[in-house]
């Protein structure tokens, strides 16, 4: 029964589509009817893009069904490229710098984005630098478009999370924007000579909702509306 237990699989070294079939095959059944896992329900995976190949193909990759993150393997990417690109670029400045790198994180936060899919930043081994760390971190959110990142020591933890939580002050425009259209049941309003509308509300929505899941207060007149009743 340990599969019930499980919440997902982990396949390092995904290529194409069908590398995630294969696995999902024998992962499948291994698992057969455990919990809440089984035939009408089976277990998500997640997936490592660690190689040019696999960046070229991570739309078709990020489209399968059962796929739920992507995470870039970003030293198996460099080795994978025999010495054409360099080994500063697997360093905390090198890999926001070297193009090749750039691209292909893009690539993937583009594609799970696209298919509605969790875009997952890769490591930064200089675990004892909290200043690049949470640098690296609001990079890889703020510029690339990542919404998790991957920690490798118990210190890296806070400062991501802190990285990947919206700031105070945008927590109140938000607030602000998705009161004013409460208001005025969601039809367009000005906040500070600005419009907004659905558009808009969406974005300040899921700003919210991300605030919520990272611990910050919420007013009262929103607190409902992202607390799950039991």
């Amino acid at each position: 029964m340990a599969a019930a237990q499980v919440a997902f699989v982990m396949l390092p070294k995904v290529e194409t589509r069908g590398d995630v079939d294969q696995a999902c095959a024998v992962i499948d059944e291994a698992v057969g009817q455990q919990g809440a896992w089984g035939p009408d329900h089976p277990m998500p995976v997640h997936v490592l893009i660690e190689s040019p190949g696999a960046v070229s193909r991570v739309h078709d990759i990020a489209a399968h069904p059962r796929v739920q993150s992507l995470s870039f393997g970003l030293m198996d990417f460099v080795s994978a490229h025999g010495g054409a690109i360099p080994a500063s670029a697997m360093g905390v400045q090198g890999q926001f710098e070297h193009p090749l790198v750039v691209r292909a994180k893009l690539e993937i936060a583009s594609a799970a984005h696209a298919h509605g899919k969790v875009p997952s930043h890769c490591v930064v081994t200089e675990f004892k630098d909290a200043a690049a760390l949470t640098q690296a971190a609001t990079h890889a959110n703020q510029r690339l478009g990542f919404t998790r990142m991957w920690s490798i020591h118990p210190d890296q933890v806070r400062p991501i999370l802190a990285a990947f939580s919206p700031a105070q002050d945008d927590v109140a425009h938000a607030v602000r924007v998705i009161e004013a259209a409460l208001a005025a049941d969601w039809a367009p309003v000005s906040v500070d000579a600005q419009l907004h509308d659905r558009a808009s509300y969406r974005y300040f929505w899921q700003l919210l909702e991300r605030a919520h899941a990272t611990g910050a207060a919420l007013p009262e007149s929103l607190q409902s509306f992202f607390t799950v009743s039991h």
